[in-house]
């Protein structure tokens, strides 16, 4: 049931994605995935709209976006209501399925996990521009929030020949913080070891970085998480950063998981930088914070008109 009669409503559309980049990965999980899109009402192919995509947090996938939710609106609700209202510009919206065996991943290519990052940018956005007339250079952005917030702003670390903007809500970051405090649990954290440091030839290409009898750190491997940690690759990628159009980064003051120090050093680092950038945040923590994007999502379709 709608929650917004008053506006028009777009349309999802299903289309299915034979991937070649997750071919072969170590979980076996299946190559074939659905693709949902959300086009606005009164979409028409003629029409050059933005492209953006939607990275979820860790235990989800794109479905979880677009399907109906209790109380509340789902994105492609939220997404109506924002065009409908004139609070933004008619966007395509695009809800990848990168879930795993491990529980999701964090949309960079991993030896164990597979090769997310190409499976986004090679497979994923070809086929949405190709199949519905979006996006293009200088016209896609890339949003999330948790491990999605962590995938966006790596994405525009390393990839803005692809992207031209992105919005980073509570994303992963400054790792001595917001990990190491799980290593004792070794819960969440065995799928982030498979991401940043793979082992194929372990059981599901899982190895922590620490001692397992003692829970000692073991600094080399634990040098092989920070190399992927948006706090400590900031300065090699501000080049990268600066060809971007837009950047925006939130966090809640009381994330749970402690986000919220790493948004501030990424900040501070930014500002260092001379990168331009929008940071917020939010006195909530790191639950049920869709809200925000009514502001990021109006704020990525600005930038790319």
């Amino acid at each position: 049931m709608r929650r917004n009669r008053t506006v028009p409503a777009g349309e999802v559309r299903r289309l299915t994605v034979e991937s070649n980049a997750l071919k072969g990965n170590l979980l076996g999980d299946p190559t074939t995935r659905e693709l949902r899109v959300y086009l606005p009402a009164g979409y028409h192919m003629g029409r050059r709209y933005p492209l953006l995509v939607d990275v979820v947090g860790f235990t989800g996938s794109g479905q979880i976006h677009t399907n109906w939710r209790p109380f509340t609106e789902n994105l492609p609700e939220r997404l109506d209501r924002l065009i409908g209202e004139g609070g933004m510009a008619p966007v395509v919206v695009a809800f990848p399925d990168c879930f795993s065996r491990l529980g999701g991943n964090q949309y960079i290519n991993s030896a164990a996990i597979g090769r997310y990052e190409d499976y986004l940018v090679d497979e994923v956005v070809p086929l949405v521009e190709r199949e519905l007339g979006c996006g293009g250079p200088g016209r896609r952005a890339i949003f999330g929030k948790s491990s999605g917030g962590y995938g966006a702003i790596v994405h525009g670390m390393r990839r803005p020949d692809i992207w031209a903007a992105l919005a980073c809500h509570s994303g992963d970051m400054a790792f001595e913080i917001c990990y190491l405090n799980d290593m004792p649990l070794a819960l969440n954290a065995l799928a982030m070891a498979a991401t940043y440091d793979p082992d194929p030839t372990q059981f599901l290409g899982i190895r922590l970085p620490v001692d397992l009898e003692t829970c000692e750190l073991i600094p080399e491997r634990w040098k092989n998480w920070l190399a992927h940690d948006p706090v400590r690759m900031v300065d090699a990628c501000a080049d990268n950063l600066r060809r971007l159009k837009a950047i925006y980064i939130d966090c809640g003051s009381e994330d749970q998981f402690h986000l919220h120090y790493g948004a501030r050093q990424l900040n501070r680092a930014l500002t260092r930088l001379g990168i331009a950038h929008t940071y917020e945040e939010f006195p909530d923590n790191h639950s049920d914070i869709d809200y925000r994007m009514d502001i990021s999502l109006p704020f990525l379709a600005r930038a790319l008109e």
